[in-house]
């Protein structure tokens, strides 16, 4: 886990916020935290922050309308929603409107560490691609889920969804529906009749550009 990440943790309840403001602080990370939507947007304006931890039910401005404000800013922190609602739906929309992953509630510690992870290891990866000046078209394959989604496929074996949970470990099949889904949608993977997936053609390529990136940058989380 990297020291010191700034975490903006927004909840209207109080005491979740104090309860999961002490855990991070336990884990590390520096916190801040607010009550609202608007709070929240004001806050990193003025402030930087890592990640931004968004419960998506709140009164007034809540997880959606405050992360698609958020995103109309020139540099804005990664956000991660906390939701009730476990759903594909809810995902796909978190992530189409620029979340980088979800967590819902309840939740074990162990399991948002590993989001928060993940979305840390994602904003590496980004400012590694913007260095390097790459394609924009990579930005669908920062996430280190998708990665291994990919390198999984690149062994050339299709691979049904449950196939797939299994080998990556990921007790939620939604996460890797979503993240599969958002891999179609960018041409990379397709399905087979049998509802298995492989790479495409241009699936491949990426592959093949990801393992020379990664030769270059070892950073790259790419497994």
């Amino acid at each position: 886990m990297q020291a010191k990440a700034r975490l903006l943790i927004v909840d209207d309840d109080a005491e979740f916020r104090e309860n999961l403001s002490q855990i991070m602080l336990a884990h590390g990370f520096e916190i801040e935290e607010t009550n609202s939507g608007k709070s929240a947007l004001s806050r990193v304006q003025s402030e930087p922050f890592d990640i931004v931890l968004l419960d998506m039910m709140m009164p007034g401005m809540d997880g959606i309308e405050t992360l698609r404000e958020m995103e109309k800013l020139s540099q804005h922190p990664k956000i991660i929603l906390i939701t009730a609602f476990s759903t594909v739906q809810n995902a796909v929309e978190a992530i189409k409107r620029g979340a980088s992953d979800y967590v819902s509630k309840p939740f074990k510690v162990e399991e948002l560490l590993a989001v928060i992870q993940r979305t840390l290891e994602e904003a590496k990866f980004e400012e590694e691609i913007r260095i390097e000046d790459l394609d924009q078209t990579l930005g669908s394959l920062a996430n280190p889920i998708r990665q291994k989604i990919i390198a999984l496929l690149g062994s050339g074996l299709p691979q049904r969804l449950m196939e797939i949970r299994k080998i990556l470990d990921i007790e939620d099949h939604t996460k890797v529906v979503f993240h599969l889904k958002i891999l179609k949608e960018s041409g990379l993977v397709q399905q087979q009749s049998d509802r298995a997936y492989v790479l495409s053609d241009s699936g491949k390529e990426v592959l093949q550009f990801l393992k020379s990136l990664k030769s270059r940058l070892p950073s790259v989380p790419l497994s």
